[in-house]
């Protein structure tokens, strides 16, 4: 049968987001999450995704292709390929690669960085096409249902616990906190948050990001530590992004902030959570073992040099 690869159609986004989730089970996607994701893509990335489609339509195989926008280093792209466990062998992976690659180098792109995940066949994959391993990250997962969390306990003297919810009306210091946190985030790319319009757009106004759910340390007035919950309506439960503002590290923030979270979400009927990190990322793999999360899966970052 037939694999046809081209761009996305808005018709796409339920597809996309089919695939996504059978090819990467611990994380999660809608297709009105990925249809505002293709909405609001920075013009800077030249964001091109791609899907694979057989003769009758289907959405088989997708590509998320960029350049790293945010990144001081110039000519860096990204592109991660996802197929449908029940379709592959068919070519559809081969065939998105090549697309992206052929884009992202007709953009500038000279360095290529690809999640590829832990496996003889998908590490296979890359090697075949020219792409060498870097670091790894794993994907956590907690049955949330039956979860035995630490108790809930009362902030220490001169911290509060409030929801993102509660910074609807001005949510700049938020915005400011997660550039913070995620300045010294381990990674092979760096990255410099300091669009805000761009943030409320792709960020705040995620329709993955459930504001009551998301809960912030405010220490003597000021956002100290946060959580980012993302929910997808089917009972699972996603840390988008957890952080502490380098001047209140050491505190236990970290975990007062996923503490309360957790626990508002299973009492909002979540069932499974969800967290990824860089494996080099100690700190914030502590606190999940801590909160009893077990590896679902690990990624390895791969490279390779164009030219």
């Amino acid at each position: 049968m037939t694999v046809i690869v081209r761009d996305v159609r808005p018709e796409d986004a339920g597809g996309f987001a089919r695939v996504r989730r059978a090819a990467f089970p611990y994380m999660l996607a809608t297709a009105e999450q990925t249809a505002a994701a293709w909405a609001h893509a920075h013009p800077d990335a030249h964001a091109r995704p791609l899907v694979a489609v057989t003769e009758d339509g289907d959405v088989i195989g997708t590509a998320e292709v960029a350049l790293a926008h945010e990144s001081p280093e110039p000519g860096i792209g990204s592109v991660n390929v996802g197929v449908d466990p029940a379709h592959r062998g068919r070519g559809a992976g081969a065939l998105l690669l090549r697309a992206a690659e052929e884009h992202l180098a007709e953009r500038g792109a000279t360095t290529l960085y690809s999640w590829v995940l832990d496996t003889p066949g998908d590490r296979a994959f890359a090697g075949r096409h020219g792409y060498a391993p870097s670091r790894s990250a794993r994907f956590l997962r907690l049955d949330l249902a039956s979860a035995a969390l630490p108790p809930r306990r009362e902030p220490p003297a001169g911290v509060e616990l409030r929801t993102a919810a509660g910074f609807a009306a001005a949510p700049r210091p938020l915005f400011e906190l997660d550039a913070a946190t995620s300045a010294d985030e381990p990674g092979d790319v760096a990255a410099v948050l300091d669009d805000y319009a761009h943030w409320l757009a792709t960020t705040w106004n995620n329709p993955l990001l459930d504001r009551e759910l998301s809960v912030v340390a405010v220490v003597d007035g000021v956002p100290a530590a946060f959580t980012a919950a993302l929910t997808d309506g089917l009972g699972r439960y996603g840390s988008g992004m957890t952080g502490t503002a380098p001047a209140f590290r050491g505190r236990g923030l970290a975990k007062l902030v996923k503490n309360e979270s957790l626990h508002r979400a299973r009492a909002a009927g979540c069932r499974e959570a969800f967290t990824g990190n860089d494996a080099a990322n100690g700190p914030m793999l502590a606190v999940n073992a801590w909160f009893g999360y077990e590896v679902a899966a690990t990624e390895v970052r791969h490279v390779r040099t164009l030219g």
